[in-house]
């Protein structure tokens, strides 16, 4: 007989594997079901936009849940000879570049060749004679280059148009001393040097040009085939030509050769090549226990993408739809972050050069990103992608990642639950920190718990939990009259314990 009932126990657990694996499998193919119906809306809205700027050719990729899904492209690479633009043509992506530049640093301080805090004079002897605005100035290092911290005044416009110097030409530039808008460590200020000089450490520290280390430890891993420096390598009939818009027509641009400031803004790449750069750097969420097959850690790719330096507030941000939320902006490593009002987060950047904008975009809490080229000066692609980050979330009704619940959140909340209202006992069962009723008293938890259940009415449902992290959440329990909300936190102890909690009614 009792083999029978594990039998019949062993049975249920299966079916009920079989029936969740069916539940996810059926969300899953209704949420891309609803992203494709949303591509003819996405086409018309970057379809409209090129037509508004003048964009004489303009090509976009969506990123969903690791895979290219749909492309589009739109217009010419060449205004003369009419040469369609598409998922394959090679555009100039300008300061996109920096994040493979950010990449390599930290893949040379994951193998112990350089350190983040270490100064820049250790691989670049000119700077250490630099004179700074003060005489007490912290020299500069390599995590300040990273994060547009050095000090150095922004430079788009002059560093546009630096893109063949040489090393020997960055280098009589630092010898004749930088002048400083901040002393370094003190401010964000966009710089195109400093990534240059990242550039000239990363070929100090592996022995080969930058260009060939990105290309040999990066590019070639992830099999970016047809990604380029230098503009006349590039195939004639997949090279975008870059223009500016002046007095009612499209006056073509000269291509700039590579040289040291490629490291800043000189890669040149397609929309295919380039989505499996995006889908690397999806792929770093969420953290997990499974191979990290690179060519870069998971951890420094979210470390890349981590916030570090705060750039900007804008209280009066609109979505295209003219709804306020209000961002706040900072630098991570090579990487631009935002995190607005409805706590949406976007990672990636833009590029800008005579004859080109660009920009990309992930949300790793939604697995889906967006890429976009144009051949017109200094494009303004970051605003039109973020419209279509919206569109498609609105339209294809997507909702974040849920963050899985750890074992102890889930068993501190069930033991939370045959304590409430009551609190009967509680301070002889061992489930909170030696803190909790120092902070909370038995007689306040018991009347405030049993005057909130008391409106609330008989508990008809208890909700999943909703974690904030590992060892923070939060869960709701449906009355007849109302609703109640409990959260809480638990210790760094093992095992951790219930440190803090708080109660809620909420009106239906």
């Amino acid at each position: 007989m009792k083999k029978k009932t594990q039998q019949f126990w062993l049975l249920v657990f299966l079916v009920t594997i079989c029936i969740n694996h069916e539940v996810v499998a059926q969300a899953y193919d209704a949420r891309i079901k609803n992203i494709e119906a949303a591509y003819p809306a996405i086409d018309e809205v970057f379809s409209n936009y090129a037509r508004q700027n003048h964009f004489p050719g303009f090509v976009y990729g969506l990123l969903v849940d690791g895979k290219l899904v749909h492309t589009g492209n739109i217009g010419y690479l060449n205004t003369t000879q009419k040469n369609a633009a598409d998922s394959k043509s090679a555009f100039r992506i300008a300061s996109m570049t920096k994040s493979f530049t950010a990449m390599a640093i930290l893949k040379l301080r994951d193998e112990g060749k350089l350190k983040l805090d270490d100064p820049v004079y250790l691989y670049i002897p000119e700077m250490k004679g630099q004179r700074y605005l003060t005489t007490d100035a912290a020299p500069i290092t390599i995590r300040h280059l990273l994060t547009h911290g050095a000090g150095f005044p922004e430079d788009n416009p002059w560093g546009d148009r630096q893109l063949a110097t040489t090393d020997k030409e960055l280098v009589d530039l630092i010898k004749k001393g930088i002048s400083f808008s901040n002393d370094p460590g003190l401010g964000y200020e966009y710089s195109n040097l400093g990534f240059a000089m990242l550039g000239f450490v990363i070929k100090k520290v592996s022995g080969q040009p930058y260009q060939t280390y990105i290309t040999k430890n990066i590019l070639e891993p992830l099999g970016m085939v047809h990604t380029y420096w230098e503009y006349s390598k590039v195939p004639a009939n997949t090279l975008a030509h870059g223009y500016r818009w002046l007095n009612e027509q499209w006056v073509e641009q000269p291509l700039l050769h590579d040289g040291t400031y490629g490291a800043m803004g000189g890669m040149i790449t397609t929309i295919e090549d380039f989505s499996r750069y995006v889908i690397l750097q999806l792929s770093a969420w969420p953290p997990r226990n499974d191979e990290d097959k690179g060519p870069v850690k998971r951890s420094s790719l979210r470390e890349m993408q981590f916030p570090w330096n705060i750039s900007g507030f804008n209280p009066q941000f609109k979505y295209p739809g003219g709804r306020p939320c209000p961002l706040v902006t900072a630098y991570a490593y090579g990487l631009g972050w935002t995190r607005d009002c409805e706590d949406r987060i976007y990672i990636g950047h833009t590029g800008g050069l005579p004859g080109f904008g660009s920009n990309w975009k992930i949300m790793p809490d939604y697995g889906i990103g967006i890429i976009s080229f144009s051949n017109l000066t200094y494009a303004p692609t970051s605003s039109i992608n973020l419209q279509v980050l919206d569109t498609l979330i609105s339209l294809a009704k997507l909702q974040p990642k849920k963050i899985p619940v750890s074992a102890i959140l889930d068993q501190r909340k069930n033991e939370l639950i045959k304590l409430l209202p009551e609190w009967k006992q509680a301070e002889s069962i061992p489930v909170f920190a030696e803190n909790f009723f120092m902070d909370y008293f038995t007689d306040s938890l018991r009347k405030e718990a049993v005057e909130i259940f008391s409106r609330a009415g008989k508990i008809i449902h208890i909700r999943e939990l909703i974690p904030e992290n590992n060892l923070r959440g939060s869960f709701i329990m449906e009355g007849e009259n109302s609703n109640i909300e409990i959260s809480f936190t638990l210790t760094p102890e093992n095992p951790p314990l219930i440190q803090e909690y708080h109660i809620q009614e909420i009106k239906k």
